[in-house]
């Protein structure tokens, strides 16, 4: 029974769609809602690390700052830098941009830039291949007033790497004139160890350390520094987040704000989507896992019912299909009182009758072929062995019996294949080799006015057919298409496996006309009483017997143009000897 076809598949179909729909539909929602409960759980929580992250770094940047206004607290310092000419000054302001210098192990320079006589004071390490390195710093103004605090902090590109620069005026307090500019450029190696834990760069993650209102990128832990974050987004000074994507994969950017002195940062921090969605993935995954079990097992009871209940429809559709092929032995095997059960005992009463009322018109049509067939192999045609005797006895006259011992094996052979009545079905090999003596004595017989060709390819000698149906058609082509033609004709048997094994028998004889094969195709429909005298016995009885065999699935067809050709075909199932 084909699926589609199949009830029990259908309502189980059914079933698995009710119950599956609503499953799938409760999950897709509990995915959504619990993958935004999760995001902004993981908002939440970046957002409090971050938040004391950034506290870290305005601290780490209030200590640098602190370092370049140490000279304040010096006051005889202050007044050296009065006097740069003095030499005693520029042992002081060396002493002083080393002492600041060696604080922090992260400086990568230390400078001071005289407002007097602009002379500049450096302390840095040298680059990799020992050149002397110019630090960059801003122009000192006269005045302090002058002086933009914006310019107090900045990020520059110095030998392929970011560094923060930090400028402060030294003024001469409580005066407005500028005595100098001390500058500190401080590598990244401890934002690094305050920023970098709070991203997993596995996972995609990537923070970022961003300063000034225009967003200068100062610090980043992926390698592309690209955070890509729209700074026309952001709320100021506010914490938030704004969605976005980086480097082609979906996610959040998180951001908190904050300021030192006039310096605005702002800490970034981008989570793809796919970390927020995996522990989305694995509540649902454990959720799904319990409805999915519980689910089985209502499908499994469900199904165990429904087969209870298919079961008897199955059984009775089997028994349609017994029934189809004519066998009417049906066992009782229900027990069920219900409908079901009432409608297969009907069925078996129903067959018991039917069977009883068509076995006496089918036996009745199977005793009469197999009384035609009988009367078939016990008929031999006395013309036929007169003739052939004859021939025989001519033919040992004339060669001196060379070949009488041939000729006799043959016609043995055909008297005792015919005779034979111990099986209905041989092998095709059987049949043809029948033929080939039966053709071998007629060509005798006719000399070389009857040729005659048999083709069958060598995977269709052992199928199995019904005997002498080959000689009759033969025996047909002979007399009505030679002796009562125009005494010569040529003969051909091909057989072919194509949609079956198909058999024709062709000759170039006397053909038949339209009303004779028309006459042949109402014989075919509605068999008249056996006349042993009428011509075409033959042919009827061989289409008779394989319509009873095989029923729809035989076929037939004659053509016939006279003296060209005369086409019987025969088309039957192939079956298998044994």
């Amino acid at each position: 029974m084909k699926l589609r076809q199949s009830l029990l598949t259908k309502m189980l179909l059914g079933l698995a769609a009710a119950a599956i729909l609503p499953f799938v539909v409760t999950n897709i929602y509990a995915y959504q809602s619990t993958t935004r409960a999760v995001e902004h759980q993981i908002i939440d929580l970046n957002q409090d690390s971050m938040e004391l992250g950034l506290e870290h770094i305005i601290r780490y940047i209030q200590d640098l700052n602190q370092l370049s206004v140490s000279s304040y607290f010096d006051e005889a310092r202050l007044k050296k830098m009065r006097n740069p000419e003095d030499p005693d000054t520029v042992r002081q302001i060396n002493d002083y941009i080393s002492d600041v210098y060696y604080s922090k192990p992260e400086l990568s320079a230390v400078t001071y830039v005289s407002a007097f006589n602009g002379r500049k004071y450096t302390k840095y390490r040298t680059s990799s291949v020992g050149q002397l390195v110019d630090w960059p710093a801003p122009p000192i103004p006269k005045e302090s007033r002058d002086w933009s605090s914006d310019r107090r902090f900045e990020v520059i590109n110095f030998n392929g790497k970011r560094v923060l620069a930090i400028h402060t005026l030294i003024t001469d307090l409580p005066k407005p004139s500028v005595l100098g500019l001390v500058s500190l450029y401080a590598d990244l190696d401890e934002i690094d160890k305050i920023v970098r834990p709070l991203s997993d760069a596995g996972a995609g993650e990537a923070a970022f350390l961003l300063v000034h209102e225009d967003l200068q990128l100062l610090y980043g832990t992926d390698a592309s520094m690209e955070p890509a974050l729209p700074g026309d987004e952001l709320e100021w000074p506010d914490t938030g987040i704004v969605r976005g994507a980086r480097e082609g994969r979906d996610g959040v950017f998180i951001y908190v704000q904050g300021r030192y002195l006039n310096l605005p940062l702002t800490l970034t921090k981008f989570v793809p989507r796919a970390v927020i969605s995996e522990s989305a993935n694995q509540t649902l995954g454990r959720s799904i896992g319990l409805q999915s079990a519980s689910l089985a097992i209502v499908i499994a009871i469900a199904s165990a019912m429904w087969i209870r209940m298919i079961a008897p429809l199955r059984r009775l559709v089997r028994n349609f299909a017994k029934v189809e092929t004519g066998n009417f032995q049906l066992s009782k095997q229900t027990s069920r009182v219900d409908e079901i059960g009432m409608l297969e005992n009907r069925f078996q009463i129903m067959v018991q009758r039917l069977e009883e009322y068509i076995n006496r018109e089918y036996r009745n049509r199977l005793e009469l072929s197999t009384a035609r067939l009988k009367m078939l192999q016990a008929q031999i045609n006395p013309h036929f062995l007169y003739n052939a005797l004859q021939t025989i006895n001519t033919m040992a006259l004339r060669r001196q019996a060379y070949d009488i011992s041939d000729k006799i094996a043959e016609l043995g052979a055909i008297m005792r294949y015919s005779i034979d009545s111990s099986t209905d079905t041989v092998p095709l090999r059987k049949e043809i080799e029948h033929i080939e003596s039966y053709l071998s004595l007629q060509a005798g017989r006719f000399k070389n006015k009857l040729s005659y060709t048999v083709s069958c390819p060598d995977e269709a000698l052992e199928l199995c057919v019904p005997k002498m149906i080959l000689q009759p058609l033969v025996e047909n082509s002979i007399i009505h298409g030679i002796e009562k033609g125009k005494g010569s004709a040529a003969l051909h048997i091909g057989i072919d496996l194509e949609d079956g094994l198909r058999i024709r028998v062709m000759d170039s004889g006397k053909g038949m006309d339209e009303a004779a094969i028309e006459r042949i195709r109402r014989e075919y429909i509605d068999p008249p009483p056996c006349d042993p005298e009428k011509g075409g016995i033959g042919l009827s009885n061989v289409l008779q017997r394989l319509k009873l065999r095989y029923g729809a699935e035989f076929t037939w067809s004659i053509s016939s143009k006279p003296y060209e050709a005369t086409i019987v075909t025969l088309l039957i199932p192939n079956e298998k000897v044994g």
